[in-house]
């Protein structure tokens, strides 16, 4: 960045980012085409998850480099997000602003740890690259799987027959049984219906449910909600919240009823949603977040994995005890810090 003029800015109430109209406009619905990727989705995380926001931008020149991170105190950073964000990456235009940006968070901490990172665009790499450029030890390790399908042109019939054989039966068995419904609008019935389902679900109780809700409401204003309820006998026994945007379909949550087990509602809504949005949305992608379920290589056919990128200033004090033992566990006969400005391999 030689002769250009980076300016850097730091944001600990987010509120504050709507009136930068640039960086309002680069995280806002027109600038991001996904949702962990804008200002709104941070915003609902510190408002309703407790998550402590240091928002740090670098800009020169119409080009930019967007880190949003949590707080954690003893100057610890972490990326703001939590169970609800698929995965994590810096809002980048430019690999060197990048690397003023994690420059100037020396200042700030000693450590930041991103979780859920991906790389098959390039952002755990170039995470890494520019901290690393800017004096940081730097290691990353698979610390997730996220499931999807690419849909290549198909139909949702053209698709089906490439599933498993019990998955097609069990949905030719079942799906005469039950009544799907998919709202592209916030209903608040059907959300009554979702958030009692979901109460006698196998699940864990929810994190979050305002949270939820909010997100919910903005994107179904938006026309973005794919909320899908299925019905047995006129009882809602299945609830599934979907988002549709940038061509490619989020599935966020999905419940039903444990004593309508046997009727396998999961399967039957997980079924009619992926017909509209396969034939009615035509997404090019279908994205089922994280985790390694068995259930989700039924429906998709591909797995790309999460990163963890713990990153440290090798001169803190504080740090040596992480470093130590990161070197241990690579069978090093001695660890001490990297000398400034080296690359610490992951």
């Amino acid at each position: 960045m030689k002769d250009r003029v980076v300016r850097i800015s730091y944001h600990r109430d987010l509120n504050q980012v709507q009136s930068d109209d640039e960086l309002a406009r680069l995280l806002s619905a027109d600038g991001q085409a996904a949702p962990f990727d804008r200002l709104a989705w941070w915003q609902g995380l510190a408002d309703y998850c407790g998550l402590n926001p240091a928002l740090t931008a670098a800009y020169c020149n119409g080009d930019h480099a967007i880190l949003a991170l949590h707080d954690a105190g003893s100057g610890e950073f972490q990326a703001l997000s939590n169970w609800y964000t698929f995965r994590f990456r810096p809002i980048a235009s430019s690999p060197e602003l990048l690397q003023e940006l994690a420059r100037a968070l020396r200042h700030l901490g000693r450590r930041v740890t991103l979780n859920g990172v991906p790389d098959e665009d390039g952002s755990a790499a170039l995470i890494q690259s520019a901290f690393r450029a800017a004096g940081w030890l730097t290691s990353r390790e698979e610390c997730d799987t996220n499931h999807f399908l690419t849909v290549a042109g198909r139909s949702y019939e053209e698709y089906l027959t490439t599933r498993p054989g019990n998955l097609r039966t069990t949905l030719k068995r079942k799906s005469g049984k039950l009544e799907t419904q998919i709202y592209t609008h916030f209903d608040p019935a059907a959300w009554a219906e979702y958030e009692a389902i979901y109460a006698e679900s196998w699940k864990p109780e929810e994190g979050s449910p305002d949270f939820l809700r909010t997100f919910a409401q903005a994107e179904g204003a938006a026309g973005r909600l794919r909320l899908g309820v299925a019905h047995a006998s006129g009882e809602a026994i299945a609830a599934q919240m979907w988002t549709v945007e940038g061509g490619t379909a989020w599935i966020h949550k999905l419940a039903y009823r444990e004593a309508a087990r046997p009727l396998s509602p999961g399967s039957v809504l997980t079924g009619a949603l992926m017909r509209h949005v396969i034939d009615v949305d035509r997404v090019a992608e279908v994205d089922f977040g994280t985790g390694d379920d068995p259930y989700k290589r039924d429906w998709m056919e591909q797995a790309r994995p999460r990163y963890r990128i713990d990153l440290l200033r090798p001169f803190s004090l504080r740090n040596w005890p992480v470093m130590i033992r990161r070197a241990l566990r690579r069978g090093l006969p001695h660890a001490r810090p990297a000398a400034r400005g080296r690359e610490n391999q992951p």
